[in-house]
């Protein structure tokens, strides 16, 4: 396979990279509060896991976004 087979360059592969990390770190960030019994926690409710979570994993999906569509320097438009 060469390079040019494939659909993205090596920018494009490396933001999309960056950005399934950041979305893994959101879905770490919102875990949790749920330890084993039927007692109500309301650690569930705490702001890491109602804003920053959130936050994190759309800039993440955000950046999914971007590494996709972005145009490659490695390729040229037919």
């Amino acid at each position: 396979m060469s390079k040019e087979d494939f659909a993205f360059g090596k920018g494009n592969f490396i933001l999309i990279a960056i950005s399934v990390v950041i979305i893994i770190i959101g879905f770490v960030l919102m875990s949790g509060g749920a330890e084993e019994g039927t007692f109500f926690n309301p650690e569930i409710f705490s702001t890491r896991r109602i804003v920053v979570a959130p936050v994190v994993c759309m800039i993440g999906f955000g950046l999914m976004i971007v590494g996709i569509l972005k145009n490659s320097k490695d390729k040229k438009a037919s």
